[in-house]
């Protein structure tokens, strides 16, 4: 018999007007940290982090104006908080963190600032890549207040990937969730 993924529980972070929304999985091991691309949400996760075992904690975090947080005018604080969501998680151990289109530049600016055992970044890409089981968590949800505030704070034009190393061409966690799975286990 196989043993059951661990089950997701819903966590937020914040007050009403600074909110972070987060899902999470295991609750021993290293954190692995999952970032959605702009116009996504924490959702576009759920096929990874199920694949994963107990020997991580995975972090699916709904991005400022995203899925169920809060929306911002200023981001200026989003790395801290992050960080502090991390903190909280209670693992005493540097994370592992998956960046997702434009949120790779969270990733990196994160990387920069706080101790991280390493960072993987994913791109975005036409969902038509994405099998069609899986599409229902590839769905974007653009909205111009938020693409204009994202904009500003990272400096990448919407839709833009940046620079950085990227695995496996667009959407490779859910075209095969056990295969980027087994690339996440590589790092831990």
């Amino acid at each position: 018999m196989h043993p059951q993924p661990p089950r997701r529980t819903v966590h937020a972070h914040g007050t009403p007007r600074n909110r972070l929304v987060y899902d999470r999985w295991g609750r021993f091991g290293r954190p692995i940290v999952l970032l959605h691309g702009l116009f996504y949400d924490r959702t576009m996760w759920w096929p990874v982090a199920a694949e994963l075992d107990g020997s991580c904690a995975a972090v699916a975090v709904d991005l400022p104006g995203h899925g169920d947080s809060a929306a911002r005018a200023d981001l200026s604080r989003l790395v801290t908080d992050l960080a502090t969501v991390v903190h909280g998680l209670g693992l005493h151990r540097a994370p592992v963190l998956v960046g997702h289109g434009e949120s790779a530049v969270l990733a990196q600016e994160f990387a920069s600032r706080f101790a991280v055992h390493g960072v993987i970044t994913v791109a975005d890409g036409g969902v038509s890549v994405v099998p069609e089981a899986y599409r229902q968590f590839a769905v974007r949800r653009p909205d111009p207040q938020v693409a204009a505030v994202y904009r500003e704070w990272c400096g990448v034009p919407v839709g833009a990937a940046p620079q950085a190393p990227v695995v496996d061409g667009p959407f490779p966690q859910l075209r095969d969730p056990a295969g980027f799975a087994t690339v996440v286990h590589g790092l831990i």
